[in-house]
Parts: C-alpha cells; structure tokens; sequence
C-alpha cells in the first residue's frame, strides 16, 4: 500500500498533513499522501470542527471502497468528538476515566465499525486520535516553537509548560488548559494556521515521535503500511 488519504479537523491539520507529513512519508515509500477536511463540500469551506462519526464513518468506507489501493487514515481531537446522541463517536463516552488509554479505545472502536461495514477493506483503514488539540505537538521543542512564532524570549515559559506533563501529548489539564490557549495566553498574535505549521515545520516528524509516544506509534503504523 504506498497510497494514503488522512481525514482531517480543519485547514490547519490539512496544511500539517500537506507540508510536514507528506515529505517525510513520501521518503519511506508512500507514491501520494493526501489530506483531505471532513465533511461535505460545503461544510469544508467554514471553519473546521470534527463531525459526526456516522457521516465520519460513511466518509471513511466510501473511500476504501473508491480506491482498493489506497489507505485511509484520521487526525482528530478526542475531546473534540460528541460523546452522546447520534453523532456520538465509538467508546467515547465509555472511556472518559481510562486515562492515556482513552484515545487507543477510540481507535479500536472506530476500526471495529469499519470492519463491520467493510471487513476486506477495514485493513487498509489506520485511525489515528490525538488526545488534544495539533498544539500539543509543537511543545516537543520549545526552542524551535519560540523561535518560528518570533518570540524566542518565550522559550523558558514554554519548557516551563512542557515540564507540566509526562508527554506534550498531555497539556490540557483543565478547560482553559488546551495548548492553543497557553501559546495565545504568551503571545497574544499567535495564528494557527500560520504560527502552527511554521513551528511543525521547524520541529519535525523525527523530533514529535521522540516526545509523543501516541503520535509516533501512529507514523510506525504508517510507516509499516507502506511496507505492505
């Protein structure tokens, strides 16, 4: 398999996918490596935002079955997805008190409804959950997320909030905690799309799989699906 499709939030996991991702996949066997933002036509052209996982779900399957020789594969918040009513995703409701384990359930979970709904294809499916927000990977170099926002003072504060936490994964310990929030609590002109992916590309996919165990296990399964 040396096609993949990743489904993703919003432009700015697009952009990752695009400028960071892509390059480094590209190098270890992958021919294309796209993104592409969840939802309808219209829907991709407003703000971006996890959708319901039914629609998600649909969306998945459908390019599986489109393409017998491509992957799929997600970036998507955990605390983003809806927990109840019909757009809720699978196990997220029930996994609220696993801790780290939460976003592995989810997979699970997510794989489990695809292979239901297409069980030859389902193994070309790779989801992957982050537990918060894109920001979270940046905090693997403080430096270099200091440096590429042109606020290089703020790299202390930064380290200072890394030291906070086991993992960059972890950083959002209470509502107002989300990383995106403390980089904008420091620097007050930080954009996403902007800021983010300058910092992503400064960083880089090697330096992220050191610091975030989950996040590199997905590239691993990326990496082994090339192989395939």
């Amino acid at each position: 398999m040396n096609r993949i499709l990743v489904l993703v939030e919003g432009r700015t996991e697009e952009t990752f996918v695009r400028e960071v991702l892509a390059p480094y996949l590209l190098e270890r066997g992958y021919r294309s490596v796209r993104a592409r933002i969840l939802g309808r036509a219209r829907e991709r052209s407003r703000r971006g935002g996890i959708r319901p996982w039914p629609q998600v779900k649909s969306s998945i399957v459908g390019h599986l079955l489109e393409d017998r020789a491509r992957g799929v594969s997600t970036m998507v918040d955990y605390y983003g997805m809806p927990s109840r009513g019909p757009g809720a995703w699978p196990a997220r409701a029930e996994t609220v008190d696993l801790g780290s384990e939460r976003v592995e359930s989810v997979e699970a979970a997510m794989s489990s409804e695809v292979h239901r709904r297409a069980p030859r294809a389902a193994r070309r499916f790779i989801p992957y959950v982050s537990m918060h927000e894109f920001e979270s990977l940046l905090f693997s170099d403080c430096g270099k997320l200091a440096h590429e926002m042109g606020r290089a003072e703020l790299a202390p504060k930064l380290e200072n909030i890394r030291a906070g936490f086991d993992t960059p994964e972890g950083i959002d310990d209470r509502p107002d905690g989300a990383p995106s929030k403390r980089l904008v609590r420091l620097f007050d002109e930080y954009d996403k799309p902007l800021h983010g992916n300058l910092a992503a590309l400064g960083i880089g996919i090697k330096a992220m799989r050191r610091e975030c165990p989950h996040f590199a296990d997905w590239i691993e399964r990326l990496e082994r699906a090339a192989r395939r």
